[in-house]
Protein backbone atom coordinates (compact mmCIF):
# COMPACT_ATOMS: atom_id res chain seq x y z
CA UNK A 1 0.00 0.00 0.00
CA UNK A 2 1.31 3.51 -0.28
CA UNK A 3 1.01 5.92 2.21
CA UNK A 4 2.24 9.10 1.89
CA UNK A 5 2.36 12.36 4.62
CA UNK A 6 2.33 15.77 3.36
CA UNK A 7 3.05 18.63 6.21
CA UNK A 8 0.34 21.32 5.07
CA UNK A 9 -0.56 24.44 6.11
CA UNK A 10 0.46 27.35 8.93
CA UNK A 11 -0.30 24.93 11.58
CA UNK A 12 1.19 21.98 10.62
CA UNK A 13 -1.14 19.43 9.45
CA UNK A 14 -0.73 15.87 8.58
CA UNK A 15 -2.32 15.45 4.74
CA UNK A 16 -2.19 11.11 4.48
CA UNK A 17 -2.18 10.14 0.98
CA UNK A 18 -3.28 6.42 0.99
CA UNK A 19 -3.20 4.06 -2.29
CA UNK A 20 -3.78 0.49 -3.39
CA UNK A 21 -0.97 0.48 -5.87
CA UNK A 22 -2.51 -2.51 -7.76
CA UNK A 23 -6.10 -0.83 -8.65
CA UNK A 24 -4.50 2.60 -8.25
CA UNK A 25 -7.50 3.52 -6.35
CA UNK A 26 -6.60 5.91 -3.42
CA UNK A 27 -7.84 8.49 -0.42
CA UNK A 28 -7.10 11.47 0.38
CA UNK A 29 -7.26 12.91 4.52
CA UNK A 30 -7.42 16.00 5.75
CA UNK A 31 -6.33 18.19 2.84
CA UNK A 32 -5.90 20.85 4.93
CA UNK A 33 -3.67 23.74 2.91
CA UNK A 34 -1.25 23.73 -0.13
CA UNK A 35 -3.86 22.42 -2.40
CA UNK A 36 -1.43 22.08 -5.76
CA UNK A 37 1.22 20.47 -3.64
CA UNK A 38 -1.28 17.23 -2.70
CA UNK A 39 -2.61 17.26 -6.20
CA UNK A 40 1.40 17.05 -7.50
CA UNK A 41 1.07 14.68 -5.04
CA UNK A 42 -1.60 12.39 -6.50
CA UNK A 43 -0.68 12.87 -10.16
CA UNK A 44 2.81 11.29 -9.49
CA UNK A 45 1.69 8.13 -7.72
CA UNK A 46 -0.86 7.57 -10.29
CA UNK A 47 -3.95 7.46 -8.10
CA UNK A 48 -7.57 7.97 -8.71
CA UNK A 49 -8.94 9.45 -5.67
CA UNK A 50 -12.13 7.99 -4.50
CA UNK A 51 -12.59 9.60 -1.36
CA UNK A 52 -11.39 12.91 0.25
CA UNK A 53 -12.18 12.44 4.45
CA UNK A 54 -12.37 14.86 7.17
CA UNK A 55 -11.20 13.24 10.28
CA UNK A 56 -13.45 16.52 11.45
CA UNK A 57 -14.36 19.72 10.48
CA UNK A 58 -11.92 22.27 11.58
CA UNK A 59 -10.30 24.71 9.14
CA UNK A 60 -6.85 23.62 9.07
CA UNK A 61 -7.69 20.02 7.81
CA UNK A 62 -10.16 20.98 5.06
CA UNK A 63 -9.22 24.25 2.88
CA UNK A 64 -8.57 22.13 -0.53
CA UNK A 65 -11.48 19.95 -0.07
CA UNK A 66 -13.40 21.90 -3.09
CA UNK A 67 -10.27 22.19 -5.26
CA UNK A 68 -9.69 18.59 -4.59
CA UNK A 69 -13.13 17.59 -5.34
CA UNK A 70 -13.38 19.19 -8.25
CA UNK A 71 -10.00 18.07 -9.69
CA UNK A 72 -10.19 14.74 -8.90
CA UNK A 73 -13.95 13.79 -9.03
CA UNK A 74 -13.93 11.96 -5.55
CA UNK A 75 -16.16 12.11 -2.96
CA UNK A 76 -16.29 13.90 0.12
CA UNK A 77 -17.05 12.35 3.58
CA UNK A 78 -16.97 13.64 6.66
CA UNK A 79 -19.36 13.34 10.28
CA UNK A 80 -22.80 15.24 10.06
CA UNK A 81 -22.07 16.64 13.28
CA UNK A 82 -19.25 18.83 11.85
CA UNK A 83 -20.56 19.89 8.64
CA UNK A 84 -21.15 23.56 10.05
CA UNK A 85 -17.59 23.67 10.52
CA UNK A 86 -17.10 23.04 7.26
CA UNK A 87 -19.76 24.99 5.87
CA UNK A 88 -18.50 28.47 8.01
CA UNK A 89 -14.34 27.36 7.75
CA UNK A 90 -13.83 30.60 5.93
CA UNK A 91 -15.38 33.01 8.57
CA UNK A 92 -13.35 30.77 11.62
CA UNK A 93 -10.08 30.96 9.66
CA UNK A 94 -10.33 34.71 9.57
CA UNK A 95 -10.04 34.92 13.71
CA UNK A 96 -6.48 33.65 13.13
CA UNK A 97 -5.80 35.82 10.41
CA UNK A 98 -5.56 32.88 7.58
CA UNK A 99 -8.04 32.37 4.63
CA UNK A 100 -9.67 29.43 3.72
CA UNK A 101 -12.91 28.46 1.43
CA UNK A 102 -15.70 27.04 2.47
CA UNK A 103 -15.93 23.60 1.78
CA UNK A 104 -18.99 21.63 0.01
CA UNK A 105 -21.15 19.75 1.26
CA UNK A 106 -20.10 16.23 1.96
CA UNK A 107 -21.43 13.31 -0.70
CA UNK A 108 -22.06 11.26 2.29
CA UNK A 109 -21.75 11.09 6.13
CA UNK A 110 -19.23 9.37 8.36
CA UNK A 111 -20.75 6.65 10.73
CA UNK A 112 -19.20 4.84 13.82
CA UNK A 113 -18.16 1.20 12.31
CA UNK A 114 -18.59 2.15 8.64
CA UNK A 115 -16.29 0.40 6.45
CA UNK A 116 -14.86 2.10 3.25
CA UNK A 117 -13.12 0.38 0.37
CA UNK A 118 -10.60 1.20 -1.95
CA UNK A 119 -8.70 -0.93 -4.43
CA UNK A 120 -8.09 -4.46 -1.61
CA UNK A 121 -7.90 -1.99 1.19
CA UNK A 122 -11.15 -1.47 3.40
CA UNK A 123 -10.65 1.06 6.41
CA UNK A 124 -12.84 1.23 9.32
CA UNK A 125 -14.45 4.28 10.63
CA UNK A 126 -14.19 4.73 14.60
CA UNK A 127 -16.38 7.71 16.02
CA UNK A 128 -14.17 9.57 18.43
CA UNK A 129 -16.45 12.51 19.60
CA UNK A 130 -14.25 14.82 21.98
CA UNK A 131 -11.86 17.13 20.01
CA UNK A 132 -15.42 18.01 17.80
CA UNK A 133 -18.90 16.23 18.13
CA UNK A 134 -17.89 14.94 14.47
CA UNK A 135 -14.56 13.71 15.16
CA UNK A 136 -13.49 10.68 13.26
CA UNK A 137 -10.50 8.11 13.86
CA UNK A 138 -9.92 5.76 10.39
CA UNK A 139 -8.57 2.31 11.31
CA UNK A 140 -6.70 -0.44 8.39
CA UNK A 141 -6.73 -3.09 10.42
CA UNK A 142 -4.33 -5.14 7.51
CA UNK A 143 -1.85 -2.38 7.69
CA UNK A 144 -1.98 -1.44 11.26
CA UNK A 145 -2.76 1.90 10.42
CA UNK A 146 -4.57 4.20 12.59
CA UNK A 147 -5.26 7.61 11.06
CA UNK A 148 -6.42 9.92 14.31
CA UNK A 149 -7.02 13.28 13.36
CA UNK A 150 -7.06 15.83 16.22
CA UNK A 151 -8.61 13.30 18.98
CA UNK A 152 -5.31 11.59 19.96
CA UNK A 153 -1.33 12.77 19.86
CA UNK A 154 2.39 11.79 20.92
CA UNK A 155 1.69 11.51 24.69
CA UNK A 156 -0.90 13.88 24.15
CA UNK A 157 -4.71 14.36 23.27
CA UNK A 158 -6.47 16.75 21.45
CA UNK A 159 -7.43 20.37 22.58
CA UNK A 160 -11.22 20.33 24.02
CA UNK A 161 -11.52 23.97 24.77
CA UNK A 162 -13.17 24.73 20.90
CA UNK A 163 -16.93 24.44 20.33
CA UNK A 164 -18.10 21.66 20.73
CA UNK A 165 -15.18 20.08 22.76
CA UNK A 166 -16.00 17.99 25.95
CA UNK A 167 -12.22 16.69 27.47
CA UNK A 168 -13.74 13.86 29.48
CA UNK A 169 -16.09 12.94 26.10
CA UNK A 170 -12.69 12.64 24.51
CA UNK A 171 -10.95 10.70 26.85
CA UNK A 172 -13.68 7.77 27.09
CA UNK A 173 -13.62 7.45 23.21
CA UNK A 174 -10.05 6.96 23.36
CA UNK A 175 -10.21 4.70 25.51
CA UNK A 176 -13.11 2.82 24.75
CA UNK A 177 -12.32 2.99 21.08
CA UNK A 178 -8.88 3.51 20.55
CA UNK A 179 -6.46 1.60 23.59
CA UNK A 180 -8.61 -1.99 22.66
CA UNK A 181 -6.60 -2.19 18.94
CA UNK A 182 -3.17 -4.16 18.96
CA UNK A 183 -0.13 -2.57 20.50
CA UNK A 184 1.71 -2.16 17.15
CA UNK A 185 -1.13 -0.27 15.57
CA UNK A 186 1.05 2.93 14.02
CA UNK A 187 -1.18 5.82 15.26
CA UNK A 188 -0.62 8.80 12.88
CA UNK A 189 -2.04 11.80 14.21
CA UNK A 190 -3.22 14.99 12.43
CA UNK A 191 -0.11 17.24 13.97
CA UNK A 192 3.53 16.20 15.22
CA UNK A 193 4.98 12.62 14.89
CA UNK A 194 3.81 9.18 14.65
CA UNK A 195 3.36 6.57 18.01
CA UNK A 196 1.62 3.26 18.48
CA UNK A 197 -1.21 2.51 20.45
CA UNK A 198 1.29 0.27 22.85
CA UNK A 199 3.13 3.73 23.63
CA UNK A 200 0.15 5.43 24.29
CA UNK A 201 -1.59 2.94 26.35
CA UNK A 202 1.79 3.07 28.91
CA UNK A 203 2.79 6.49 28.55
CA UNK A 204 0.38 8.81 27.52
CA UNK A 205 -0.25 11.34 30.97
CA UNK A 206 -3.88 12.18 29.73
CA UNK A 207 -4.51 8.18 30.02
CA UNK A 208 -2.92 7.55 32.84
CA UNK A 209 -3.77 10.50 35.19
Amino acid sequence: MLFETIVVGPLGVNCFILGDKQSNEGIVVDPGADCEMILAAIAEFGLKVKYIINTHGHFDHMGCNRALKEKTGAQLLAHKEDVPFLLNAARSAQKYGLNVENSPEPDAFLTDGMKLEFGRREIEVLHTPGHTQGGCCLYLANEKLLITGDTLFADSVGRTDLPGGDHGQLIDAIKNKLMPLPDDTIVWPGHGPSSTIGQERRFNPYLNE
